[in-house]
């Protein structure tokens, strides 16, 4: 069973929570979440339901941004071959597609790179820098990575080539836990130690978008020429899943209204090819619909052309250059499916295993599966599903030569980072976030590594974040649930990390009578709602709750979590996301 979690408010966070209701005339159910935003005056109301462009920080706050705006400008003064480089993910490939895209309106002898997931790895390339010095290449802008690439830097310095990094990753640290940093000409991260910008949690697009508004403002060139490229850096920040605060909700409710309003031709014509055209698009659709599509070619091929799509002002050229990439999509699902299932039956053996020296009297609180035979490009996602099935810190690896290259995830409270880092004897190369990272050892090293990182788990997580749970904002009753309330719930979009849509519960509901199941398939049950304390019939889904109709029909009164969301047929009114139900048992 999944536990709720209710949160619990104090007297004082009641007091604010109703003041501000009267003040902004909405109910106190939601200005409670303003308050627990640490919102608790109208004006910080206002500026969080309507974010401003004026607001995001002055670039020039970031570290370097001074160094590496003069060495651009130097460079275009002197004529010199600029290449935009970036990773071959969503973040990389928005980052050089925006850099790329906003420089090229006043400056053309630049070119764009994506390295090949398979031919070369990840980040910097030897590969990519000969290149670049065969292309009379002096300056690479690398967006989404580099931060740790001292050798393969270092390198480029002694061909003539200058780098200035854009990165969100952490860089590497000594013994004493000081910044190693590789020998650039200038480095924009915020993750830096020595940096005092006050927003940490910038996407690579994020800094690739900061790092051309401070090119922009030392060149006198207007704000509002960088407002079209918002799509892109929405995108990224969906599909990185950074949070959604402070700077980020600024450029993603933006963003948004890009995207709704007059996106590029490249993203015009992803939304086209995946059915979006017809309705106002989502963070979830960027996350599940936009998000995967311009991934796929990096995963499954090359990156490249997804920024050849991106780039693309002709309508007609964008929607078959976006039919290719859908394509690749395809073959990622079925890739993904495959690979699911069996790394699914590793798991099982695993958990399931009795015998084993290391879990002989309990059970693994890391996953960590590997096969030879196991796509690059698809690791990720597959940590991704592993980890939110099995609710422990998952680690896929595939064998590349003499190394495991693996990909982890992490699960909620849980630094995965550090857990890697802890096995730094073994590690080759690694780099990433709290929640995601990417790393290589040795294929010899692998139970070696399976086992110090178990050890790592077991002495630093809690019994509760290997169990699945719901955090339940507030207990509500369907006498709370209107229209109002989901029009003003809609204003505290977009959702995501850090602001995430709220959980609510309704206590002993019942069945109308009429809930059915429905669906292609027949998982899914279509409910009509009741509870104790008024006549008020509230609609809602539960996805993959099928088998619970018999007691949903039962006429026995139940508990439900569940998100508000508006009915997709049916504009304004409202319907129930039901994520769980408790049945009440007699006695």
């Amino acid at each position: 069973m999944i536990r709720w979690d209710i949160e619990q408010y104090s007297a004082e966070q009641y007091r604010q929570a109703w003041e501000l209701s009267k003040k902004l005339n909405m109910s106190e159910i939601l200005t409670m979440q303003l308050v627990r935003h640490g919102i608790t005056t109208e004006s910080n109301a206002k500026l969080f339901f309507r974010p401003q462009l004026p607001d995001l920080i002055n670039p020039f706050r970031m570290k370097d941004m001074d160094i590496a705006v003069d060495r651009l400008n130097d460079a275009i003064g002197r004529k010199e071959h600029i290449m935009v480089y970036g990773d071959y993910d969503v973040d990389g490939v928005t980052a050089v597609t925006l850099v790329y895209k906003f420089l090229l309106q006043y400056y053309s002898n630049l070119e764009y790179y994506i390295p090949n997931r398979y031919d070369e790895g990840y980040g910097v390339s030897k590969k990519g820098i000969d290149y670049a010095k065969q292309r009379g290449v002096t300056l690479i802008i690398i967006l989404d990575c580099g931060i740790k690439a001292h050798e393969e830097i270092a390198y480029a310095r002694s061909l003539g080539i200058d780098f200035i990094i854009c990165d969100h990753h952490f860089p590497d640290t000594d013994e004493n836990g000081n910044d190693i940093l590789p020998p650039a000409i200038a480095i924009l991260n915020p993750k830096q130690q020595a940096d005092t910008y006050p927003f940490k949690h910038l996407c690579g697009c994020g800094i690739g978008f900061k790092f051309m508004q401070g090119f922009a403002k030392n060149n006198g060139i207007p704000f509002s020429r960088l407002i079209p490229l918002l799509d892109l850096c929405v995108i990224s920040i969906a599909s990185d899943l950074v949070n959604i605060t402070d700077e980020n909700r600024i450029l993603a409710y933006h963003g948004l209204k890009q995207l709704n309003l007059k996106p590029s031709t490249g993203i015009q014509a992803i939304i086209e090819t995946c059915g979006l055209s017809e309705q106002e698009i989502s963070m979830n659709d960027i996350i599940f619909k936009i998000g995967p599509r311009i991934n796929a070619s990096g995963r499954m091929e090359n990156g490249q052309l997804a920024v050849n799509l991106l780039v693309e002002r002709n309508l007609e050229k964008a929607l078959e250059l976006a039919k290719e990439i859908d394509e690749y999509n395809d073959q990622r699902r079925e890739a993904d499916k495959q690979m699911t299932e069996e790394a699914n039956e590793l798991v099982h053996a695993l958990l399931d295993k009795e015998d084993s020296k290391l879990w002989a009297s309990e059970t693994p609180l890391s996953i960590v599966v590997y096969d030879e035979t196991w796509k690059k490009g698809i690791l990720g996602i597959v940590a991704t599903r592993l980890a939110e099935d099995y609710f422990r810190p998952t680690i896929v690896f595939t064998r590349e030569g003499d190394y495991a290259v693996g990909s982890a995830r992490s699960v909620a409270g849980f630094d995965i980072y550090a857990a890697i880092r802890s096995c730094r004897e073994l590690l080759v190369n690694f780099g990433g976030h709290t929640y995601a990272c990417g790393l290589t050892i040795r294929w010899s090293d692998v139970e070696r590594f399976k086992t110090n990182f178990e050890k790592y788990v077991a002495g630093h997580i809690s019994p509760t974040q290997t169990e699945p749970a719901i955090k339940i904002d507030a207990v509500i009753d369907f006498a709370d649930i209107n229209r109002r309330l989901l029009h003003d719930l809609k204003r505290f979009s977009p959702f995501g990390p850090g602001n995430m849509k709220p959980h609510f519960m309704t206590k002993e509901v019942y069945d109308f009578g009429t809930s059915k199941v429905v669906g292609r398939t027949q998982k899914h049950v279509k409910m009509e709602l009741v509870d104790s304390k008024s006549p008020t019939v509230v609609n809602g889904i539960a996805f993959g709750q099928a088998p619970l109709v018999k007691q949903i029909k039962s006429k026995q009164a139940f508990d439900i979590a569940y998100t508000i969301e508006e009915n997709q047929y049916k504009k304004g009114f409202v319907q129930l996301q039901i994520d769980d139900i408790h049945f009440h048992t007699e006695g």
